[in-house]
C-alpha cells in the first residue's frame, strides 16, 4: 500500500514530549545509513507530519548554511521550536547517543577488514546508493518551491548556478554561500517587501 503524502498547507502534528523527540530522532539517526536527507524528509514530513514540505525546505536551508552537520542543526531547531533548550538538547541526544555507540562498534569491526576487496566494494556500492537517495529526495522537494516567494524558475536557476559553481568551477563553498546565497536572500527580501506593499494597498 503506498504511503499517504500529507497536504503541505499546514503541519498537523507536533512532538508529544521531549521523550518523543529523543526517541524519534534516535530512530531517525539509526536509519540514516548512506543518505540521511532522504530519511529525515520521509520521517518528519511524510510520516510524523511535524513539518510541511515548505517548512522542511526552509529549515533545511538554514541548517545547511550553519556550521556543523545539517541534520544535527535541524534537530536542534525542531527541538528548540517546541520545547525550548531542553527540547533542543533532547533532540540532539537522540541524534548522537545510539549512533555514536554503533559507529564505534562498526569502526572497530571495519578496522579488521578494511583492506579486503569485499569491504571496499561494499563502500563503493553504498556511495552510489547514497547519491541516489539524495537525488531522489531533491527531486521530490522541487514541488515545495512552487510556494517560494521568488517563484519556481528563479529557484531552479539559483540551484543550477550553485551546481555550476560548486561541481564544475569548484569555487569555495563560503564564497558561493556569500555571493549566490546572499543575492538570493536580498532578492527574496525585495519580492516579499513588494508583495507586502501590494497587499496593504
Amino acid at each position: 500500500m503506498p504511503e499517504h503524502t500529507p497536504s503541505t498547507d499546514a503541519a498537523p502534528n507536533r512532538p508529544r514530549s521531549r521523550t518523543d523527540l529523543f526517541m524519534s530522532f534516535t530512530w531517525l539517526a539509526l536509519q540514516g545509513f548512506g543518505g540521511v536527507l532522504a530519511v529525515v524528509q520521509r520521517e518528519l514530513v511524510e510520516k510524523k507530519r511535524w513539518m510541511t514540505r515548505e517548512q522542511f525546505v526552509e529549515d533545511w536551508a538554514v541548517a545547511q548554511i550553519m556550521p556543523g552537520p545539517n541534520v544535527v542543526n535541524l534537530s536542534l531547531m525542531i527541538g528548540g521550536r517546541y520545547f525550548g533548550l531542553p527540547g533542543a538538547l533532547a533532540a540532539l541526544a537522540g541524534m548522537l547517543a545510539a549512533p555514536l555507540v554503533l559507529v564505534l562498534l562498526l569502526a572497530a569491526l571495519y578496522g579488521s577488514v578494511a583492506d579486503s576487496a569485499a569491504a571496499q566494494g561494499a563502500l563503493r556500492g553504498m556511495g552510489a546508493v547514497a547519491a541516489g537517495l539524495i537525488t531522489a529526495t531533491g527531486i521530490k522537494l522541487i514541488g515545495a518551491l512552487d510556494k517560494n516567494a521568488m517563484g519556481l524558475w528563479v529557484c531552479i536557476g539559483l540551484a543550477a548556478l550553485t551546481f555550476v559553481a560548486i561541481a564544475l568551477l569548484r569555487l569555495p563553498l563560503a564564497w558561493v554561500l556569500l555571493v549566490i546565497g546572499g543575492g538570493a536572500c536580498l532578492w527574496s527580501y525585495r519580492v516579499l517587501g513588494r508583495t507586502g506593499k501590494e497587499t496593504q494597498a
